[in-house]
């Protein structure tokens, strides 16, 4: 492809259950001189894109918190890009770092008020604000401390834990003095959980024993879902009295026409419980709270992150997959160039 052309991948039918790449999205290309940022808006040269589990719901045609992705739209997802023409009254500089909503493409033009410029707290990078900094560190910091409640000496049991929040949501946990139990879908994540993030104890959903393991660790008080289904159900019946459920997602029920229910929940009224959801954007004003908490924790190593890079955009489609497959450790994330824009 031409140095004047850029590609980009758009939805090109919702998925029913699976996602199928050849089937619900499609490449395509077109030309640079067709994006011209106006007003308060940048030109932005992609470098990475973030992949998330929440990518799947935008795919839904259903009313959420965000609205869905419309057919023949560039797939929306978070990204880092380098700002190549800023237009008028932008309050960006050619040259800029930035992190925005740009989309599965090389190239886009965003909104000012949609972007932040990326300034990387000492001891930390940008490739950081996809992760520890970015929303899923922001998920897993505000979801834990103020949905959550988390106090010192209390058991807390996270799934989806090798993940970018679970694995962040467990090391917080540790910092704050909890007992952390881990749940993790292979022997090599929960080596991982437990000797380089220092969990108590890793427990391998796949294994023949896992409720087994899970039920003589005894009772909980703070559970972070991130899978849904019968995992939850199962936290369930393990909880200690005013527990609390942190409902962030559900990967083992995104590509289910109709997701399991639960069948545990009395238990939620025996034991004073309660299980709330909520959306990470609730809290955006608070953000610098958590970047400068997590940020010094990264710069000193208390706080560990860990990158799973797919090269190229073209692989997005089949890289979402990891997420619901259990393909990934650590967050995932979409390279999509080096940033250069010495000859644009």
């Amino acid at each position: 492809m031409s140095s004047t052309q850029f590609s980009k991948i758009t939805l090109r039918s919702r998925p029913v259950a699976d996602i199928i790449p050849s089937e619900n999205f499609q490449t395509e290309h077109a030309s640079l001189s067709s994006l011209v940022p106006g007003a308060k808006q940048v030109l932005v040269k992609v470098t990475y894109l973030s992949l998330d589990p929440a990518m799947r719901g935008w795919m839904r045609d259903t009313r959420s918190y965000l609205p869905p992705v419309q057919i023949g739209e560039t797939m929306r997802a978070g990204g880092l890009g380098v700002v190549v023409k800023a237009g008028e009254g932008s309050k960006f500089a050619k040259g800029d770092t930035v992190y925005g909503t740009p989309g599965w493409a090389e190239y886009a033009v965003v909104d000012d008020k949609t972007c932040t410029k990326i300034e990387p707290p000492k001891g930390t990078d940008a490739l950081d604000f996809l992760n520890t900094l970015g929303m899923p560190g922001m998920t897993a910091y505000f979801g834990l401390h103020d949905i959550g409640r988390i106090k010192k000496g209390e058991t807390l049991v996270v799934s989806g834990a090798a993940g970018a929040v679970g694995s962040l949501v467990c090391q917080l946990g540790k910092r704050l003095g909890c007992k952390v139990i881990a749940i993790a879908g292979s022997p090599d994540k929960c080596e991982w959980l437990e000797k380089d993030l220092g969990v108590d104890k890793a427990l391998n959903y796949k294994s023949p024993t896992f409720y087994k393991e899970w039920k003589e660790l005894g009772y909980l008080d703070v559970y972070f879902d991130n899978v849904g289904g019968d995992i939850l159900d199962f936290a369930l019946t393990r909880l200690n009295r005013d527990a609390r459920i942190v409902l962030c997602g559900a990967i083992s029920q995104y590509n289910s026409a109709k997701p399991a229910g639960l069948t545990a929940y009395l238990n939620l009224i025996s034991q004073r419980a309660s299980i709330t959801g909520f959306v990470v954007f609730d809290f955006a004003a608070r953000y610098h709270e958590a970047i400068a908490d997590i940020g010094a924790g990264v710069a000193d190593g208390s706080i560990k992150r860990k990158f799973h890079i797919v090269d190229g955009l073209a692989q997005a489609p089949e890289a979402l997959k990891m997420l619901f497959t259990g393909g990934n450790t650590g967050k995932l994330v979409v390279k999509v160039s080096d940033g250069s824009i010495a000859k644009l």
